[in-house]
């Protein structure tokens, strides 16, 4: 048990480390002073420019940057469904794999799109290597690097500054902090044994017959498994995942891709920091949002290191929980694994969700519900600030001050904002479509567990698309079914399509509509006058603020989503402890 706990320690020792490193290289690339890459990356990035059409000093508002955002991703969204529809003639297909069905590359090619990622089919055997490499690969450096552009003009909109350009600002994010982590990281992963070949599957003789032989899939894995985890997009080339030995082959691996998924994430709350020229506030907030993290973390350890009751009184001393885990991994890494993908909205997973105690779906599903811990790339950062808008308006009404935040009055249409993209966005995305399955489970739902467990599947199906997770507590008819389970009946394809359609709706409503609210939101405050700091002005940067802050959050999202947690892990715990399930 010590030596799990000691994982964990050291792993969240090496974020912490990193955070100051990492967070200043951010602010300075997009505070346009010098770094290292300068004599390399400039006179590419002046190309690429020309090539897009853009001046690097061309400032947009809101609503401009908000539009670049939608147009540029639906040119690209075309793109990558062109190529899978059209995969079964373009090159790089060893196997010769087939198209998969509209729906699936409907959803596929959006849930790429949004950084989310969610997979409703089997990487090594529905897509070719080129429609993984330049479909899915290609989109997952973009869509992280749109949701990194938009905390920074978040971030420049809070602290005063013009929000900048769309354009240059996915530029540089590819450009200057993901390939070249990227390109080092995959070198690692190769060196750890992660395959990077276009051979076809290897074909070797079954030990226990010599005349059957068995297809062992490969591909070009370690690129795409370094920006998985880096840009917080978590689908697996293969169906398992990161618990498959070819993606996180052992424990360093596994401690890579753990540091990847938070490197970003973390470092934005520095990057904040320094363009706010308070790295006191940042501290402070990195400190908050830590330990709700470490809480969450030593939550569902616990949860798995202890096991089941039941299945304990059953086989005696039946602890940890190993049930759907990689014993290379254990329960420790596995439940560290499990609070950080939800909490970054990664969405890779090195153990089956489904399988974990209530405790790690009670956490899991908090994670994506609150969106703040640490939150998605980039767009979790503004998230955070969103509620940290609120609550200096919630306290100034409390303590009769002008709500103001780094100088700047919070009016009505600020706190209007905020409210539309905490308090209804998110609900409406999970719980409409989540209702509606569960109003016609036989018809639509497909859900393999009833009770308080088929209940946290529905709604960890919605609330991983909504908050642009991806990952999955899985049980559910929602893959591309096979020509054998359709002609058998065991998977009916309207479950799939019924999946695929209404998810697709909540990865939309996930993604588009709160960064377009967060981008309103920056430009109406950057448009506003700073006022001078007085006896009278609410200081934001103080402990008892952050905790108020970190109160506020958690009693918003409790609210919120408490009877959903109660019909699901908790109902499920009772039960549990109980000896009923």
């Amino acid at each position: 048990m010590l030596q799990g706990w000691i994982q964990i320690a050291l792993t969240l020792l090496i974020v912490v480390v990193i955070t100051p490193f990492l967070g200043r290289y951010i602010a300075r690339i997009f505070l346009e002073q010098t770094t290292l890459l300068d004599p390399i990356l400039n006179p590419v990035e002046r190309v690429l420019y020309s090539l897009v059409g853009v001046q690097a000093k061309e400032n947009m508002t809101g609503w401009q940057y908000a539009r670049a955002i939608l147009y540029s991703n639906l040119v690209m969204w075309l793109l990558i469904f062109l190529i899978i529809m059209n995969q079964g003639w373009l090159p790089l297909n060893p196997t010769k794999i087939d198209a998969p069905t509209w729906d699936t590359v409907l959803h596929t090619t959006i849930s790429f799109i949004t950084n989310t990622n969610q997979q409703h089919y089997s990487g090594e055997t529905n897509l070719s290597y080129g429609s993984q490499v330049w479909g899915l690969g290609y989109h997952m450096f973009t869509s992280a690097a749109t949701g990194l552009a938009v905390a920074i003009a978040f971030i420049r909109g809070l602290t005063g500054r013009p929000l900048g350009n769309f354009y240059v600002d996915l530029i540089r994010a590819i450009m200057r902090i993901l390939l070249p982590i990227c390109l080092v990281g995959g070198i690692v992963l190769i060196a750890l044994g992660v395959p990077e070949t276009l051979a076809g599957p290897v074909v070797f003789p079954t030990l226990e017959d010599p005349n059957i032989s068995q297809a062992i899939a490969r591909g070009p894995v370690a690129h795409f498994e370094i920006i998985k985890e880096l840009g917080e997009n978590g689908g697996g080339f293969f169906a398992i995942n990161s618990a498959h030995p070819f993606e996180n082959p052992n424990g360093f691996s596994n401690l890579i891709e753990i540091v990847a998924m938070l490197s970003i994430p973390t470092s934005l709350i520095y990057t904040y920091g320094l363009f706010a020229n308070n790295t006191k506030q940042a501290w402070l907030i990195f400190g908050m949002v830590g330990i709700i993290y470490v809480v969450f973390i030593i939550i569902t350890a616990i949860g798995e290191y202890n096991g089941n009751p039941a299945v304990n009184a059953l086989l005696g001393s039946q602890q940890p929980n190993l049930e759907g885990k990689e014993v290379r991994f254990g329960w420790a890494q596995s439940a560290l694994f499990a609070v950080s993908t939800t909490a970054t909205m990664c969405g890779a997973v090195n153990s089956l969700h489904d399988s974990f105690m209530p405790n790690g779906g009670f956490v899991t599903l908090s994670d994506m519900f609150l969106q703040i811990i640490w939150g998605g790339q980039g767009t979790g950062t503004a998230y955070l600030f969103a509620y940290l808008i609120l609550a200096v308006f919630v306290t100034g009404l409390m303590v009769g001050r002008t709500p103001e935040f780094l100088g700047r009055k919070i009016e009505k249409r600020e706190v209007v904002l905020a409210s539309f993209l905490i308090l209804l966005v998110h609900p409406i995305a999970i719980l409409i479509p989540a209702g509606i399955t569960l109003a016609f489970p036989d018809l639509l739902a497909g859900i393999s567990n009833p009770g308080f467990h088929g209940f946290s599947q529905v709604i960890y199906e919605y609330a991983s698309a909504a908050a642009n997770n991806g990952s999955g507590f899985e049980g559910l008819g929602d893959s591309q079914p096979s020509p054998l389970a359709i002609a058998t009946g065991t998977q009916p394809t309207l479950n799939a399509l019924w999946w695929n359609l209404s998810t697709c709706f909540s990865l939309l409503a996930g993604r588009y509509i709160p960064i377009i609210g967060l981008l309103m939101l920056a430009d109406s405050i950057s448009r506003k006058q700073s006022v001078p700091f007085t006896v009278g002005t609410l200081r934001t940067d103080t402990g008892l603020f952050t905790g108020v802050t970190a109160g506020v959050i958690l009693i918003l999202g409790a609210l919120t989503f408490f009877p959903v947690l109660a019909l699901g892990p908790i109902g499920e715990a009772f039960f549990i402890t109980k000896g009923i399930g």
